[in-house]
């Protein structure tokens, strides 16, 4: 359980760094949460400070989420200290646990009051990791859906949505036979819906139609 519960807080802590705060400081000496938004994510640094600014930091934060299923995971060694229900192996399910810690950090950091950014990016690091097919679908749509309406968050939350519904078109529609289906799509679900929560006040804001369309060349003064 100690190991565990190191491997929880290693993966929190990284992705809780802030790197959207940090880059904005160090490139431009503003703290991004006085732009904008006031969000602390890469789509308030894209608007501000400009696309590749904001594309930087969208790849940092995705590098966290890679960083904790990738590494932090396999300081795991034996059995863990519960009884594993999943069919999942012990080790895929300690690098999903790791990988939804660095989510909740990202969103809730602890070096920044608790408010970080929306974690789709860190999410979207994770979630490659875990079920790739379906998440370079997703990337698709993101794509798809920015390019055409200039809305970020709504890229973002059909991007989100586009994951669980990947993975029931694939198993259902196409048999494909993906292992650990009836365990992933619930826990693929919950990350989904976690990212659609943060994006709350945005589709607010697409529903009354006063949401910011991303502009690719504006930059902070």
């Amino acid at each position: 359980m100690f190991l565990l519960a190191i491997i929880i807080i290693l993966s929190y802590l990284i992705g809780s760094i802030p790197t959207s705060i940090i880059v904005s400081k160090i490139a431009k000496g503003i703290d991004i949460r006085d732009y904008g938004s006031g969000n602390a994510g890469g789509t308030n640094v894209m608007r501000i400070l400009g696309w590749k600014y904001g594309l930087f930091v969208i790849v940092l934060d995705a590098l966290k989420g890679v960083l904790v299923v990738v590494l932090i995971a396999r300081l795991h060694y034996g059995t863990i200290p519960f009884h594993n229900i999943t069919p999942f192996d012990d080790f895929t399910l300690v690098q999903i646990i790791a990988g939804i810690s660095a989510v909740i950090g990202h969103i809730w950091t602890v070096f920044a009051g608790f408010k970080g950014g929306k974690g789709i990016a860190t999410a979207l690091g994770m979630l490659l990791m875990i079920t790739t097919i379906d998440m370079l679908v997703a990337i698709g749509v993101f794509i798809v859906v920015v390019s055409l309406s200039k809305y970020v968050s709504l890229g973002s939350i059909l991007g989100a949505v586009a994951v669980p519904l990947t993975l029931v078109v694939r198993e259902n529609i196409f048999n494909v036979n993906i292992h650990g289906y009836n365990t992933l799509l619930p826990f693929v679900i919950a990350v989904s819906l976690l990212v659609i929560f943060t994006h709350r006040k945005n589709v607010v804001r697409l529903l009354n139609g006063n949401e910011s369309k991303i502009n690719f060349s504006k930059k902070h003064k």
